[in-house]
């Protein structure tokens, strides 16, 4: 069963698993003892922090293990944040970041700190001079991401950073989708990854911090990992994901060029056969092994469960495979449809016939799919005045669409339809059809319940 979701966790690399299973016999006993188990423990350790901090591009020193990605992050932003505290309490993010940096940054405003997001376009990135001019002089921290994880569009790190250089702000980039890619990005003043990300096991992260950035651990002081990352290091784990990001490093050029082709493949064919679908994110500046796109008037939870079935694990960033039922802050900044996305993100090695597949394949499952929401019946009766009423109330996503789509063609050009909803993805998602049928977007307006979204007809 092709699996193409290496976004979310890439396949253990067996480099890793013989280093696990190695540190597993030998990197049991406490690193911090001087009896010689603890001493054959802590040459593993420090042989581990040395192979991840060459391939990071950072002094072993200023390299700390974590238990996650996640807590990386969070490590990291507050660290900055409480060194950098005299500076001031601002802190610049952009729009599209990962959520542990989203909620590290809520979190930093109920604290009484502030917070500016730094919107991006339509690609979803972010213009290297808006976002210097998001910094001021109590700025004590910025973050962006070096791509990112929803549609693979990276980031101007190099250019943000060269800014908050001159700005004397630090940046934190999380790097958790690219380490194990493609070039470390430069500039960085921290820079954060996840281990299985890259193929290494979970529940290792790795924080790099320039020697000369303000630190502070703020909560209670650790002895172990210089104090940033509380507790038993998890040694086997560690050494396993050091050696990995080692081993996918040095495949990463030959590895990203075959991936980049059959991805570029994928958005091509995607395009071509499957109608009303919007190929998302930047076409070139992107990850190799990452393309998404949504297709409109489809249930993205149910088109999921229907690729699976046909033996594809792909995600989705979709506000109907949520359970909060609201649309990715990715694709709600980037202004893009929502609605039956699909993210394919293909691991290293992944065969040329399994992409093929999936291609046959896909086409089918969306016009099934469709067809099991009537998105394909036929418009009723033209409408007798230039204007007609939709109500889509207590209906999810894609319904208030697959409405609007059938009553548009009943009214004149130059007439309206009002869409009643009460589904956050409504507020996304027809306008961003207006864009792709091009149709007017006039504008939402308040309603008894939900919202009313007004579309004129324009062809």
């Amino acid at each position: 069963m092709p699996y193409f979701d290496a976004a979310s966790a890439a396949p253990l690399h067996p480099v890793a698993r013989q280093a696990l299973l190695a540190a597993l016999d030998e990197g049991w006993a406490d690193p911090a003892r001087l009896y010689r188990e603890g001493r054959r423990a802590r040459l593993l350790l420090d042989a581990a922090r040395e192979a991840a901090a060459e391939a990071v591009g950072c002094r072993p020193d200023e390299l700390t293990f974590t238990p996650s990605g996640t807590a990386a992050v969070h490590s990291g932003m507050s660290g900055a944040l409480e060194g950098r505290r005299r500076v001031g309490r601002h802190l610049a993010v952009s729009s599209v970041e990962h959520s542990s940096v989203l909620h590290s940054a809520a979190a930093h405003e109920a604290r009484g700190g502030s917070v500016s997001e730094v919107p991006v376009d339509r690609t979803g990135a972010v213009g290297a001079a808006a976002f210097a001019g998001a910094l001021r002089e109590d700025t004590a921290l910025a973050c962006l991401q070096s791509a990112n994880h929803e549609v693979g569009t990276e980031q101007p790190v190099a250019a943000v950073a060269e800014a908050c250089r001159a700005a004397g702000v630090p940046l934190l980039v999380d790097a958790a989708q690219s380490l194990g890619r493609g070039p470390v990005p430069e500039g960085w003043s921290l820079l954060t990854g996840s281990a299985h990300k890259w193929g290494g096991p979970s529940g290792v992260g790795l924080l790099a911090v320039r020697k000369g950035v303000r630190f502070a651990v703020p909560g209670p002081a650790d002895e172990r990992e210089s104090g940033r990352s509380a507790g038993f290091e998890n040694l086997p784990a560690i050494v396993a994901a050091a050696a990995s990001l080692r081993a996918v490093r040095a495949e990463a050029g030959v590895e990203a060029a075959r991936l980049r082709a059959l991805v570029d493949r994928i958005r091509a064919v995607v395009a071509e056969s499957v109608p009303d679908v919007e190929v998302v994110g930047d076409p070139v500046r992107r990850l190799p092994h990452l393309v998404t796109f949504s297709c409109l008037y489809v249930d993205g939870e149910t088109l999921l469960h229907e690729l699976d079935r046909a033996g594809f694990s792909v995600s989705s960033g979709s506000s109907c495979t949520s359970s909060t039922l609201t649309p990715s802050h990715v694709l709600r900044a980037m202004g893009v449809l929502s609605e039956g996305n699909v993210r394919v993100s293909l691991p290293d090695g992944t065969a040329e016939a399994d992409v093929d597949r999936f291609l046959e394949v896909l086409p089918g499952v969306v016009a099934e799919v469709r067809q099991r929401l009537g998105a394909a019946a036929p418009a009723a009766s033209p409408a007798p005045a230039g204007s007609l009423v939709v109500d889509a109330l207590g209906r999810r996503c894609p319904v208030p669409v697959i409405e609007l789509a059938k009553a548009i063609g009943r009214v004149p050009v130059g007439g309206t339809v009002t869409v009643l909803a009460d589904d956050e993805a409504a507020r996304l998602d027809i306008p961003a059809w207006c864009g792709m049928r091009e149709q007017e977007y006039v504008g939402e307006e308040p309603a008894d319940r939900g919202s009313a979204y007004v579309v004129r007809r324009l062809s």
